[in-house]
């Protein structure tokens, strides 16, 4: 797949910008706090409906203004793809997809496919199990857009369960309790759908990681990933996974009842690093970590291009400035021309003359991009 054109109208300090691209690779580069990310940001939103760097849509829309949108032309195998996203102050969004107003927003997700690397997925193994949680999620929507409903299910339900622990109490009635065992079977039902499937997707992304991490670390360092959900993962037979889930809320729901809130599904599950038998987050320095962070995002490429049929976009983020110089290498040989790569950076320096050559070179200055 290959973006063609980009529009942004009234999007973070954007007012009306259009970009052609007009080669694989493209380098954004400017000074700090010039638009470079917000450019990437608005492509992270049209492959995946949400942007790592805030959850309200007010905060996208340029000071001043009751709207934005994001414009694109996206080039496939199947042929053109016309997609917009129009974000509003106060009020829904709208998703159209050739002309078409989708009556599901979800309906969007698949059409552009994108792995975005920035600065701030550096700490996703420091950082806690939400992230790790949010990232493979993301990775999830890409693959399997129907996951977004699903998951989106759950935590309706998630948030129901919750409220009627807080109403709990001396006062609490048999009613209560009917209620609770409804929420609790589709709770079950919902949350063995997400576990499966987190399990699932990390079980194919596993081995093209681990390869990656092998050549990344000259073949010193042997890399492990553990899906660690709060439900017991029996294969094979979704019915039991769901009465595993049925029976760890039975063996929690003391707790819950005290704690006013469920301590058990896929909200509570982490995702374990090892290298070399030793654990990531705790013990691994900093070279590591960030080794391991790389060898992640290229598996990402790798499995969404064997998934979808065609390779998916990379934005990298402010990534380059982050990284030693044998891993700059490693990550761009690994792009070449094979994918269609955004890149920002506040200067040219970390890329040859080969590189430089076969790049579109685009200057981002006070939210205004020129050749």
């Amino acid at each position: 797949m290959y973006l063609k054109t980009l529009h942004l109208k009234h999007f973070r300090n954007y007012s009306d910008q259009r970009v052609e691209f007009c080669a694989p690779k493209t380098i954004l580069v400017g000074d700090n706090a010039q638009g470079k990310s917000n450019l990437l940001e608005s492509v992270e939103l049209l492959a995946t409906l949400k942007s790592h760097r805030t959850s309200r849509d007010r905060d996208l829309i340029q000071d001043g203004e009751a709207w934005g949108q994001i414009s694109a032309a996206l080039e496939r195998e199947l042929g053109v793809a016309e997609m917009a996203l129009i974000l509003r102050n106060g009020s829904r969004r709208t998703a159209v997809l050739n002309g078409e107003k989708l009556r599901r927003q979800m309906d969007f997700l698949g059409t552009l496919n994108a792995v975005q690397f920035s600065s701030l997925d550096l700490d996703l193994v420091r950082s806690g199990p939400g992230e790790r949680r949010i990232w493979v999620d993301t990775l999830l929507m890409q693959l399997e857009p129907v996951y977004a409903y699903i998951l989106q299910q759950y935590t309706t339900v998630l948030k129901q369960r919750n409220a009627l622990l807080r109403q709990w109490g001396e006062n609490s009635t048999a009613s209560h309790t009917t209620q609770l065992a409804i929420w609790d079977a589709q709770l079950a039902t919902l949350g063995s759908r997400v576990i499966r499937r987190r399990s699932r997707v990390l079980k194919r992304l596993t081995p093209i990681a681990q390869t990656w991490h092998t050549a990344i670390s000259g073949h010193t360092e042997e890399l492990q990933i553990r899906y660690a959900p709060s439900v017991p993962l029996t294969e094979g037979d979704p019915a039991l996974v769901q009465q595993a889930f049925l029976d760890k809320i039975q063996q929690r729901a003391i707790a819950e009842q005290h704690q006013h809130t469920t301590l058990v599904g896929p909200h509570r599950d982490d995702i374990d690093f090892t290298i070399n038998d030793t654990p990531a987050r705790q013990y691994g320095s900093q070279g590591q970590q960030r080794t391991l962070v790389l060898a992640l995002k290229l598996a990402e490429l790798k499995l969404i291009e064997s998934v979808v049929g065609e390779p998916p976009l990379l934005l990298l983020d402010d990534v380059l400035a982050e990284l030693d110089l044998s891993r700059q290498n490693q990550l761009l040989d690994a792009i070449q021309d094979r994918y269609q790569t955004l890149i920002t950076t506040t200067h040219l320096g970390s890329f040859d003359a080969q590189w430089l050559n076969s790049s579109q070179i685009l200057q981002v200055k006070a939210g205004v991009v020129t050749p």
